[in-house]
């Protein structure tokens, strides 16, 4: 479960009402010795930790969530391997990924993943996933701003990319409703249970996010 491809209910309205977070520090190593923790209005992210394995089994277990993803470890044990090969992807300066927990809770309910695909995270994918109680909810829009802003401001990123499935209609309106511009089509180039599927590529650019921040909107859309 190197990757997870969007999966999620957002509406017009929870974008438009979930505030940005406040700008982060300039990019830094840090993060590489353990990862921050990023606060919301609705939701808290925060480093995933051996003792989530079982609420990330039971948040991962549906259908709903899984139809569009790479398959998820199928045991809270294999939720282990996968949170302990986290940490050292993160130590590696590879990946950043974060538990999604609401705020006055300490349950996780899904997760946000930032994977490097150049040298120093120029470039880098990043993808979610939400238990199906919390579509609908502001969750992701509220957890999808603190992960984009800590993908420029910390990690240093410009381009970040999202593949979704395109048969994944919810997934692709979610990053449509961010602001990110889909650039095409990635043909059948996700395997899933023996079959291989069309993905549509999204990118957002650091750029476009602060401008669009300064004027208190989501980055325009280029089609």
């Amino acid at each position: 479960m190197q990757k997870v491809p969007s999966h999620v209910e957002v509406r017009d309205e929870e974008i438009a009402a979930s505030p940005l977070p406040p700008p982060l520090p300039a990019a830094t190593d840090d993060w590489r010795s353990g990862l921050p923790t990023l606060s919301g209005t609705l939701v808290t992210l925060r480093e995933l930790r051996t003792s989530d394995a079982s609420s990330l089994f039971i948040a991962m277990a549906s259908d709903e969530v899984t139809r569009f993803i790479s398959p998820p470890p199928a045991s809270i044990q294999g939720f282990e391997k996968f949170i302990a090969w986290t940490h050292r992807q993160r130590a590696a300066g590879l990946d950043a990924s974060f538990a999604i927990v609401p705020r006055g809770s300490d349950t996780v309910v899904g997760l946000f993943q930032i994977r490097a695909l150049e040298r120093r995270f120029a470039t880098a994918e990043w993808g979610f996933a939400l238990t199906p109680e919390f579509w609908g909810t502001g969750f992701f829009a509220d957890g999808s701003r603190l992960a984009i802003q800590f993908a420029f401001d910390t990690l240093g990123t410009y381009r970040l990319e999202a593949r979704a499935s395109v048969a994944n209609a919810r997934g692709n309106a979610a990053l449509r409703k961010l602001g990110a511009s889909r650039e095409g089509i990635l043909r059948r180039s996700f395997l899933r249970r023996g079959e291989h599927h069309d993905q549509a590529l999204w990118s957002i650019l650091a750029d476009e996010w602060r401008d669009a921040a300064r004027w208190g909107g989501c980055a325009s859309v280029i089609h």
